[in-house]
């Protein structure tokens, strides 16, 4: 069964279309009713630039020009230019569900409205994602204010069949010949639409809807992680009773408490040390206190989430088309709200990172491991295990502190001042994405390592839930035994953690985890 069809309409999008128009390649249509909208916003934008009083963003120039009013025979090429002219991104190239999930954005604040574009170009654009067209948008070039301008520029610079594009199969080409390959005419922008397709949150918005699609799941991952690493360090579980984490109501810590109580059910390893002869008072803040940083992270991207929402049903332009036909200036486009929560999520993926390296030195520590041999090794001496899996997990979790450091906290005006204070969430946006990369890898060396530990504790076996993990991870990674290429281990248990195969495995046995 293909991809549902996405409708586009006044409405707010769900999340899960975002992720299906931006990765899975879903299609897109409008609804008669943003069609409906469109053009009566098109109506009141046509009649305003037959008048001779000027209008911001109509019949006059943007940003510190706009006290110049400009003639009616100018008004086509002012919206070129400013397409053209914004659109001056510089650096690597962005990725394509990013520039995906920005136009399907863009999109639908057009389907709102309040925008004033003509309804072909809405439907162009439309055109552009069922055709798999992706503009060519670069890393530098946004400061969150004015929305993400220049990315956007970039986009609609194809839309008018100029610049450079992907195709369907990622080939580079001019967006003239890919436009034409696919039978979409390049629009012919008129009064007001250049700045209608230029300001906008799409971008940092689109990075922050991937971004929590990805942490949903990695957060779902590390309690898994973790789950793994108290039975093989032969921890307790008692801290995880569900009335001692109702002493402490945040939800997202009861939910990852409930993960590990049902993770380590039943596992002959935890079994093994239970009774009076245990002489383990408490454990490692590191596996204790799993629950307290995987579950607030759970709540800070709730936060986001709620944020990220009201962004969704909101229609960002400046200036705005209103239901009377006004046409009014704003500040809806300062990205503060998104940027912030961007910057917010970026500060517990360096924790819980944080908190899984300590977990796995722990297990690779004669003197901390219980019983395990050192960094896992065949021969300890001989072989070195997974000394370095930490090393590297060490050098990710260094450099996620540092993008810990919140982009929002910063603005350089522009504009000659009139843009004197701007969001930066394109940049906390981009950051964030590295951040959340570099968390799946962490939490793979720790299934990694822990999985590792856990065959050695044979023939004690784990409980079911950990147990069908570690078969899947076998699929991809042999048993323990002799030093051998350790790279393509960590890149195959990344890939299962970022697809969510060994959650999956785990939910076989556990149901559903929080």
């Amino acid at each position: 069964m293909g991809v549902p069809m996405v409708e586009v309409g006044p409405e707010a999008l769900t999340f899960a279309q975002v992720v299906a128009v931006a990765r899975d390649g879903a299609r897109v249509v409008l609804t008669d009713e943003a069609l409906k909208l469109i053009g009566e916003a098109r109506a009141h934008i046509e009649e305003l630039s037959a008048r001779p009083t000027p209008v911001y963003g109509v019949s006059t120039g943007f940003g510190a020009l706009a006290t110049r009013h400009i003639a009616p025979e100018l008004r086509d090429q002012l919206q070129l230019n400013i397409v053209r002219s914004h659109a001056a991104g510089s650096g690597p190239e962005v990725e394509r569900e990013v520039v995906r999930a920005l136009m399907l954005l863009r999109l639908r604040t057009l389907a709102t409205g309040r925008t004033g574009v003509q309804p072909t170009t809405a439907r162009t654009l439309a055109a552009l994602l069922n055709a798999g067209i992706t503009p060519q948008v670069f890393e530098y070039g946004s400061l969150g204010c004015s929305g993400d301008l220049a990315p956007l520029a970039h986009v609609a610079l194809a839309l008018i069949g100029e610049g450079s594009v992907r195709d369907a199969d990622g080939g580079l080409k001019p967006a003239a010949d890919a436009l034409g390959a696919a039978g979409i005419a390049p629009v012919k922008l008129a009064a007001k639409e250049g700045l209608a397709l230029l300001n906008g949150t799409d971008g940092m918005l689109g990075m922050l809807v991937l971004a929590m699609e990805d942490l949903r799941r990695l957060l779902r991952a590390a309690d898994v992680a973790a789950a793994m690493t108290v039975e093989a360090l032969l921890g307790t579980d008692r801290v995880f009773a569900a009335d001692l984490q109702a002493l402490r109501p945040h939800p997202g810590q009861a939910a990852s408490a409930a993960n590990l109580r049902a993770l380590l059910a039943a596992s002959e390893i935890m079994e093994s040390h239970r009774g009076p002869d245990c002489t383990r008072v408490q454990d490692a803040y590191s596996l204790r206190c799993a629950p307290q940083v995987n579950g607030a992270a759970r709540d800070t991207l709730e936060h986001a989430e709620l944020v990220a929402g009201r962004e969704m049903a909101s229609a960002i332009d400046n200036p705005v088309v209103l239901p009377d036909g006004r046409v009014e200036s704003n500040g809806n486009f300062h990205g503060a709200p998104i940027a912030y929560v961007l910057d917010f999520l970026a500060v517990p993926v360096a924790d819980v990172a944080s908190m899984s390296e300590r977990r796995t030195d722990r297990m690779l520590d004669k003197g901390r491991s219980g019983g395990l041999p050192a960094f896992l090794a065949d021969d300890p001496g001989v072989d070195s295990g997974h000394m370095i899996a930490q090393y590297t997990q060490a050098g990710i979790v260094s450099e996620l502190k540092r993008l810990a450091a919140p982009a929002s906290a910063d603005s350089i005006p522009s504009s000659a001042m009139q843009e004197d204070h701007v969001s930066m969430g394109w940049n906390a946006a981009r950051k964030l994405r590295r951040a959340v990369d570099g968390l799946a890898q962490v939490i793979a060396i720790e299934i990694l390592t822990a999985a590792r530990a856990l065959d050695l504790r044979t023939p004690l076996r784990p409980g079911p839930a950990t147990g069908a993990v570690v078969a899947k991870l076998r699929e991809a990674v042999p048993s323990p035994g002799p030093d051998r290429y350790l790279a393509p281990e960590i890149a195959a248990a990344t890939a299962l953690v970022r697809d969510g195969s060994l959650i999956a495995a785990a939910e076989a046995v556990t149901g559903p985890l929080s």
